[in-house]
């Protein structure tokens, strides 16, 4: 029997995904960061690192004055280790647990994006020894020589993590990250409401029948890109301004189709029914069934992904920073929570699913992590081999999806 995600948490918790995509919104904004890291799609003067897509891998650069550590090092003792996350992003029994066995305190320090955690990073006399990249930051922030290259050999349990992600994409080699946690996004549903999903699952947010309890994710990346879906277009990534545009007047049209709602927290919302239509994020409604009233059973809750596994995927990543004070200990730390069992532990309480082979749908529906009505929200390395992944943009393109979104907003 597992622990309830979140335990001990009020409702009102902000979704993590939701802090990852203010980070991207800073970003697209114009925050700038990281100075001389453009983002375009080239390299460049400005910018000395590409952008990675599955079909364009990326190994990033190295530095001589940034090094990974020595082979054979023993963890450093006493004191603190300093971890940069998210809030409610590790469960705490697995810090401490961490904590006693090497004879160290565990300290987080939360961020609630990635431009904050950067700008942090940058700062002079500020050091932690773990933090928490997304996928779409890592090529800056190595550009930017806030990350060191990892020793492998502090690592064996990253032949825990899927195949794909022992040699990712976005960082070939893994050579200054390892994996996290995985989701996909789909479509929540209350099944004692919706009495029918159509094959193309999308349909549902735009159906009268449930109008003034429809919501999609106030997230422009996944807004935009659940229109783009529905128009049969699966370039997450698409810098065509026509497409983004027509992407954006169909979302226009759920306005007066539902009066569509945004909105962020809808493992809460459809737990208490105030939503019967939800896009979401995998984990959310995962952690949908905790927020239930006591009388009501989780069989009210659904999740729809493609049957073609053709939707929005992505995983998120750990890595050590170049300032770590303990970078032996920051590994051994990456190590432990790519164990198998700590990582099934930390998923217990996140409810955001380890990128594991361990966690087959199999293993998380047997062990009660998840009912076996919602394993369409449980991701398989065929899922991000198959799933459609939304990554960093050029300049231009992050302006393009942010206008449509702002005229969107304008609207709603």
């Amino acid at each position: 029997m597992t622990l309830h995600p979140r335990e001990g948490l009020g409702g009102s918790l902000l979704s993590r995904r939701r802090l990852l995509q203010l980070g991207a919104l800073a970003a697209a904004a114009g925050t700038g960061a990281l100075a001389g890291c453009s983002g375009r799609p080239t390299t460049t003067a400005e910018s000395p690192v590409r952008l990675s897509r599955p079909d364009n891998p990326v190994r990033l650069p190295r530095f001589d004055d940034v090094p990974a550590i020595a082979d054979g090092l023993q963890p450093e003792t006493g004191g603190t280790l300093k971890v940069f996350n998210y809030p409610e992003y590790l469960s705490p029994d697995v810090l401490t647990a961490f904590g006693k066995q090497y004879g160290v305190d565990v300290e987080v320090t939360t961020f609630t994006t990635q431009e904050e955690a950067i700008a942090k990073l940058r700062t002079a006399g500020i050091a932690f020894d773990v933090y928490f990249p997304t996928v779409d930051i890592i090529g800056k922030v190595v550009a930017g020589k806030l990350l060191q290259p990892l020793n492998h050999s502090y690592l064996p349990n990253l032949g825990n993590a899927w195949p794909q992600l022992r040699d990712p994409f976005y960082d070939q080699g893994s050579q200054y990250s390892v994996p996290y946690a995985a989701f996909t996004t789909g479509v929540g549903y209350r099944t004692d409401v919706v009495s029918s999903v159509p094959p193309r699952g999308w349909d549902l947010l735009f159906d009268s029948v449930y109008k003034g309890k429809v919501y999609i994710l106030d997230d422009p990346r996944e807004a935009i890109s659940m229109a783009l879906l529905r128009a049969g277009q699966t370039d997450l990534n698409t810098e065509d301004s026509a497409l983004i545009r027509a992407a954006g007047q169909m979302l226009a049209s759920l306005i007066d189709a539902v009066n569509v709602k945004v909105g962020i927290t809808g493992y809460q919302l459809l737990a208490d029914g105030q939503a019967s239509v939800h896009q979401v994020w995998s984990g959310d409604i995962i952690n949908a069934q905790y927020y239930l009233p006591e009388d009501v059973g989780n069989e009210v809750l659904g999740y729809w992904y493609p049957q073609d596994l053709k939707g929005p995927v992505g995983t998120d990543t750990i890595a050590i920073p170049a300032s770590a004070d303990k970078p032996v200990l920051a590994h051994v730390f990456l190590n432990h929570l790519l164990d198998n069992d700590v990582a099934m532990e930390n998923f217990s309480y996140t409810g955001y699913q380890p990128a594991l082979t361990v966690a087959t749908p199999e293993r998380l529906v047997a062990d009660e992590y998840v009912p076996e009505h919602l394993v369409a929200a449980v991701i398989t390395p065929d899922h991000y081999s198959k799933g459609l992944q939304e990554l960093q943009l050029s300049a231009d393109g992050d302006a393009l999806w942010l206008d449509e979104w702002a005229k969107f907003r304008a609207g709603s």
